[in-house]
């Protein structure tokens, strides 16, 4: 639990679908910046705990193993255990309104439609739920018809780059929004 003599414990928790079906899916994004970060931070995702797979250190870091529609679950569970304040819970997650590549960290704001996010706030009831959502559009003119099919898909060869170099700076983002404020990441970061 966390001390008051020392800052808040924070929990980043990166959205995806558990199996290896999903693994290398566009959805599955916030799982691969999640999994960065555990090995930069040289922590282990070694512990399921509130239906979630989750680090063995400070800061928490979490996958939930629900669908992405009912990640709120383990964002309310792992919150209550660990006293966590919602605006000390980073959500991490992919964006199809956002071009691959990009990312743009927020305070907070409603869903835009992600049923992820939507399950994270309904739970937590409250909007005020920083995010960091990463682009996973192809090209910036149209958003796929069947998004379904879409978001379930892997990227392609052609987007890997683009995709190792977003998972790279999405770590860092997490890693800026652990040490500073969400102010000094949200400006480092966006942009």
């Amino acid at each position: 639990m966390a001390d008051s003599a020392r800052s808040p414990r924070r929990l980043v928790l990166g959205l995806g679908n558990p199996g290896e079906r999903y693994r290398g899916t566009r959805h599955n994004l916030g799982f691969r910046v999640v999994r960065e970060l555990a090995g930069r931070l040289d922590a282990a995702l070694d512990r399921l705990e509130c239906a979630a797979l989750i680090g063995n250190k400070d800061p928490l870091l979490a996958m939930p193993q629900t669908y992405m529609n009912r990640s709120g679950y383990a964002a309310r569970c792992l919150a209550e255990r660990y006293e966590i304040e919602p605006q000390n819970l980073l959500v991490v997650f992919d964006d199809v309104e956002l071009p691959l590549g990009r990312l743009r960290l927020r305070r907070g704001g409603g869903p835009g439609g992600h049923r992820g996010i939507e399950s994270v706030i309904r739970n937590l009831k409250t909007e005020e739920v920083p995010r960091l959502r990463l682009g996973i559009r192809p090209d910036t003119d149209s958003t796929p018809d069947d998004l379904v099919d879409f978001v379930l898909e892997p990227f392609r060869a052609e987007e890997q780059p683009a995709v190792e170099a977003v998972i790279d700076r999405a770590a860092e983002a997490c890693q800026a929004w652990l040490e500073l404020d969400i102010e000094t990441a949200m400006n480092r970061f966006n942009g």
